[in-house]
């Protein structure tokens, strides 16, 4: 494994299970410091145990702007830098329901951590890296952000108002050495569809051209590359990785 991220400082939210576990593996096994951040403290434990001892966890509710500072605060005064941020945390609504159908604290809900969250981790961090120099931001998107799919409205739009939050930020920062782009992943194997039907399963495999469903530790792979100083001249770039279903 390479040593990409020696000596960098890097921040992965909803780090406690699915692909931001992996992320906080990938670039803790590359040399990164890394802080995982969730509210989940059991699962966020276990998955700083398996990234090893280059990994930390924070308590931190990526909805909360309080919470938030104080987070960026206690990893700027450990750890000195943050360069940087794999903004990952997200949820979908409880129900699958009709637009008409959606109750307004359930919209609330997706698009407090969906959107607002990543807003608000982003308005916490760019200035630590504006008064550095440099940073990478990664911003969790989905084929969602380009693809509707019934009875998901709060996610669908949350994940396209990702995407565009994304680009008008990377315009916005790249003369500053901060590079900004979103990684669209489609449906992967997490923790998400361990209730999901043999059925539901089956068809969702069955959609995807390559024949089986996307890994986190895959998605973590693209996530480390555009983060990397591999990548320096990409910016506001949306990455879609699902087994070449959007090609179709």
């Amino acid at each position: 494994m390479s040593r990409r991220f020696e000596n960098k400082v890097a921040i992965v939210t909803g780090a406690a299970a699915g692909i931001g576990r992996a992320c906080m593996i990938r670039l803790a096994s590359e040399g990164a410091t890394v802080i995982g951040t969730d509210i989940n403290r059991d699962k966020l434990d276990a998955a700083v145990a398996a990234a090893g001892p280059g990994a930390h966890g924070l308590i931190c509710d990526s909805a909360d702007p309080s919470a938030i500072e104080a987070m960026v605060a206690e990893v700027i005064a450990r750890f000195g830098a943050i360069h940087v941020l794999i903004n990952n945390a997200g949820i979908g609504p409880r129900q699958r329901l009709r637009l008409h159908e959606q109750p307004p604290e359930d919209w609330d809900r997706v698009m407090g951590v969906n959107v607002r969250g990543v807003y608000l981790m982003q308005r916490a961090i760019i200035p630590h890296m504006l008064a550095q120099g440099s940073g990478s931001i990664v911003n969790m998107a989905s084929t969602g952000s380009f693809r509707a799919t019934a009875m998901s409205s709060p996610y669908i739009t949350s994940k396209g108002a990702v995407l565009m939050m994304t680009r008008a930020a990377a315009a916005e920062y790249a003369r500053d050495n901060i590079r900004i782009n979103a990684v669209c992943p489609g449906t992967t194997n997490t923790d998400i569809l361990a209730n999901s039907s043999a059925e539901m399963i089956e068809m969702l495999v069955a959609r995807s051209p390559q024949g089986r469903l996307g890994q986190p530790e895959e998605v973590a792979a693209l996530v480390a590359f555009l983060a990397s100083d591999e990548a320096p001249h990409i910016h506001g770039g949306a990455y879609i990785i699902d087994g070449g279903r959007s090609a179709i």
